[in-house]
């Protein structure tokens, strides 16, 4: 198991859609444990696998305090959107970077576990908003594009300032 770069904005791989895992043997497993370690290290609340340059349709997170309570969604699907929410939110491939973004407050989402068991819950509060954050991962969005154009600029700005002036 690994500590792997994160892909930072703008990279085109960000935007590419990942495709749904049907095989869950050695590669997936790895996969899983090197999304863990890196968004650990990362001191991040989530992790997908696009964020890494990996296709598969996973995400990983841990809300837990010691974080010793991780979780693994594969090929996640949300049903039901309940309310709207808005939270500030940032993303580890956009490092630095915060703004309050509006998003379901509570959630239906079914998964797979690494096993491949299906797992269904209802999710709410910030549980329910970084599942939405890393699925859209998933989908090539990034919390960004959920703001308007002009604080989508502002902060791309400042984002672009710091990482130049770095």
């Amino acid at each position: 198991m690994a500590i792997r770069p994160i892909l930072i904005y703008p990279d085109p791989r960000l935007r590419i859609q990942a495709q749904p895992v049907a095989d869950f043997g050695p590669t997936v497993q790895i996969l899983i444990e090197d999304l863990l370690e890196t968004m650990y290290a990362a001191d991040g609340l989530g992790l997908a696998a696009t964020q890494l340059g990996d296709q598969n349709r996973v995400f990983v997170m841990d809300l837990s305090d010691l974080k010793q309570e991780p979780q693994v969604f594969i090929n996640p699907v949300i049903f039901s959107r309940v309310r709207r929410q808005k939270r500030q939110e940032g993303c580890l491939s956009i490092p630095g970077a915060y703004e309050d973004v509006v998003r379901a407050a509570r959630i239906h989402v079914r998964a797979l576990d690494r096993s491949g068991q299906s797992v269904e819950k209802w999710a709410e509060g910030l549980e329910a908003v970084c599942i939405q954050h890393e699925l859209d991962h998933l989908d090539g969005r990034l919390f960004i594009d959920h703001l308007s154009v002009l604080k989508r600029e502002r902060l791309l700005k400042r984002f672009r300032a710091k990482r130049t002036s770095a």
